[in-house]
């Protein structure tokens, strides 16, 4: 190897270009095995480069090639997708090898059997376009109902006005969300199950049909705040011309309920597990359905779950175990345990050490049957051997979809069966004295990069005010360039969304980026962040905008005082919830050089009385009531204190936004002009909260380091677009 070009900072070329961010790439997610036929393992892919849709792909892992079964399900121009909540997810599901899905275009619910070339309609077209929308639902095990979350958006004799509604001053109702049954028959019927609650979500059925569990919750409260979980019984025979009126048990309190599931032991008795945090963690509990106590099953300090922000997410799987299973149960149970180092796959308390830092999702597979002789590259299934397979990706590699076995004399089964996979994808995996294999379904992108740029962090943790915040630190890596001696390399501090969400655990191509041309960044997990148990999620609670800030300012501060950075070039980087931190740091503080929000909120006030319903009250935990706390929101408001703001930004804006609608942007746009900062604005049209083109994903990565590059005064590699700054730098 050559000895690497001096270069400054900024100024290195890199093979990780933004198109790289895009070209075939496929985000992974929601891996599901077939309830019914648990041979076919189907999963979903959006696609930047493909307009941004998302596929259903499913594979046979009984098949004597894999990849050769491997195949996308849905038709070339289906775009799989719900509007519920804004964020979607839980948009499909699968039956006994049909598929369940709902089209962007118009939101109606679909069937697509494997035999028939054209998906059939199940539910009626609404009055308005896309106002009538379903997501995260299950089929009842004789196939003939589908039970979903369904939210409504146009009015109707039985709709209500929200509280929540009046007290935002709204001009219109909140939708309202509920649960509903439709035949999979094609008659488009919608039958009325339950509708006493703001919120619904994870409707889930009992294996034998007799019961269904689900979560609900209220205005003011987020999914991961305080929730309730209710089981009804269920008579699929009685489902065309009744409600839901039998309850079996309600569980409530002072905790956040999520992914509730049943399963079924060998001697056929039905078990309901459900993710808690009344003990400080989102762990694992069994429901005693006549009492409601929750029994623990796995628990520790890590999340099990993750914050329900879209649906779908499933970190658990269990099944019968063929013997005592876990806890003298008869269950098998495999739970994904959230690190601040990163996810741990653990099966019946057994950690088995994986090269994946994050699972997004996970399933059991039990119960394979074998197509044709096992070859000598197959993995054999031996007495009550179990799968798992997951989304896993790593700091190497983008997420592939992943199936681990037990194998050897000591295995679960016993049946002789096999399952093919591929040669060299294989690799052995040891766990105290048991054996697992690693099998890769779909594999990741081969991204063809040099190793000494995929950078793996550094987990920080730092003082800030009254409190220990914690971080990922990548410094700059290229293999070719070096930074002058007398050089320290420019920070960009990365502040996440949600803001309940935390830096993300994998390879993230978007942040090699700066890392390949010489910046260093630092991904912060301020207080209210997931990953560090209840307490510290709840640290944020009232103090959004402050806590959240100064964290990312201690971070640059710690980064500085250990002599890693520049310290005066520090830029700072968010979208959404990420991108009003951005803001507010900049405009109260004098610790940036320069800032980019994406959709970012400038007016908390505006964001208070004109979002969508799914967090139209969370502003009451993060800052206070609205208008009670209207001093708060004007006090924290970067678009109201421009006195203070006199570093550069650049925003980017989707033009059909309902989370975030494009005027936050423009608002504090047209307040820096004014104020003569400079400031660029970019306007994607047609995208919405997160740019999912790959045209705009491009373009949004070049204009930023357009922007840095003018701001902080290097000369880029890179051909980039030229972009309009407004003012002078």
């Amino acid at each position: 190897m050559s000895n690497p070009e001096e270069q400054p900072y900024g100024g290195w070329s890199s093979p990780i270009t933004a198109e790289l961010l895009v070209t075939g790439a496929a985000q992974i997610s929601e891996v599901i095995a077939d309830p019914v036929r648990p041979n076919l393992l189907w999963w979903a892919e959006s696609r930047p480069d493909d307009g941004g849709r998302t596929a259903v792909m499913c594979c046979d892992l009984t098949n004597s090639n894999i990849q050769d079964s491997t195949q996308e399900v849905t038709p070339p121009d289906a775009n799989v997708r719900t509007r519920v909540h804004e964020y979607g997810g839980g948009a499909w599901w699968t039956h006994d090898g049909v598929l369940y899905y709902v089209d962007y275009s118009d939101q109606r619910l679909r069937r697509l059997h494997p035999d028939s070339p054209e998906p059939i309609l199940l539910t009626p077209e609404p009055a308005t376009a896309g106002s009538l929308r379903y997501a995260d639902g299950r089929v009842t095990p004789d196939g003939n109902w589908i039970i979903c979350v369904h939210e409504r958006h146009e009015p109707s004799d039985d709709s209500k006005v929200n509280n929540s509604a009046v007290d935002n001053n709204t001009s219109h109702p909140e939708p309202i969300n509920e649960l509903v049954a439709i035949p999979t028959d094609g008659s488009r019927q919608v039958k009325h199950l339950w509708q006493q609650s703001d919120f619904v979500m994870s409707p889930r059925i009992s294996g034998d049909g007799k019961a269904l569990a689900w979560i609900s919750w209220d205005h003011p409260n987020m999914p991961w705040d305080s929730t309730r979980l209710h089981v009804y019984e269920l008579n699929t025979g009685e489902l065309s011309n009744s409600e839901l009126t039998n309850p079996i048990t309600e569980i409530g309190g002072n905790q956040s309920f999520c992914e509730p599931g049943w399963i079924i032991d060998d001697t056929g008795n039905q078990h309901l597990l459900v993710c808690s945090d009344h003990e400080g963690w989102w762990n694992l509990y069994e429901v005693d359905l006549p009492t409601g106590a929750l029994i623990p099953q796995v628990t520790g300090e890590y999340d099990i779950a993750t914050p329900p922000w879209v649906f779908g997410m499933q970190r658990w799987a269990g099944s019968g175990s063929n013997g005592t299973g876990l806890n003298g149960t008869g269950l098998n149970i495999a739970v994904v345990a959230g690190k601040p180092s990163g996810d741990e796959l653990h099966v019946n308390g057994t950690h088995i050490p994986l090269p994946d830092t994050s699972i997004s999702s996970l399933t059991m597979i039990s119960s394979l049957q074998a197509v044709g002789e096992c070859q000598q590259d197959e993995i054999r299934q031996g007495a009550g051997e179990v799968f798992l397979a997951y989304a896993g990706a790593g700091f190497a590699h983008e997420t592939e979809v992943i199936l681990v076995s037990r194998v050897g004399p000591a295995g679960l089964n016993a049946r002789n069966a096999c399952v093919s996979t591929f040669k060299p994808d294989k690799g052995q995996l040891s766990a105290e004295d048991t054996s697992f294999e690693r099998i890769v379904v779909r594999p990741a992108r081969d991204l063809n990069l040099d190793k000494a740029l995929l950078v793996t962090p550094e987990h920080i943790t730092f003082p800030t005010s009254s409190a220990t915040a914690h971080a990922l630190y990548y410094p700059p890596a290229n293999p070719d360039f070096t930074g002058p001696p007398e050089e320290r390399p420019p920070l960009m501090v990365l502040a996440h969304g949600g803001p309940t969400a935390q830096a993300r655990r994998q390879l993230q191509l978007a942040t090699l980026y700066w890392t390949s041309r010489g910046f260093a960044v630092v991904d912060v997990d301020y207080r209210g962040s997931t990953g560090y148990g209840r307490a510290y999620r709840q640290l944020l609670n009232a103090k959004w905008g402050v806590a959240d800030v100064a964290d990312c300012v201690a971070a640059a501060k710690y980064l500085a005082n250990r002599g890693d950075i520049d310290p005066n070039r520090i830029t700072i980087r968010g979208s959404s919830a990420g991108g009003f931190t951005a803001l507010a740091a900049l405009a109260f503080h004098d610790t940036f050089t320069a800032g980019a929000s994406r959709y970012g909120i400038g007016d908390l006030a505006v964001l208070a009385k004109d979002t969508h319903k799914f967090e139209a009250r969370y502003l009451d935990t993060l800052i206070g009531p609205w208008p009670a706390a209207a001093d708060i929101y004007a006090a924290r408001s970067p678009a109201l204190h421009l006195d203070g703001f006199d570093a550069p930004m650049i925003v980017l804006q989707g033009s059909e936004d309902e989370i975030v609608p494009p005027s936050q942007a423009e608002l504090i746009v047209d307040a820096l002009k004014s104020k003569g900062v400079p400031v660029a604005y970019v306007l994607f049209e047609g995208e919405q909260h997160g740019f999912r083109q790959a045209d705009n994903i491009v373009k949004a990565l070049e204009s930023e380091l357009s922007f840095f590059a003018a701001v902080l005064g290097f000369t880029p590699a890179d051909a980039l677009p030229e972009i309009e700054i407004y003012g002078e730098l």
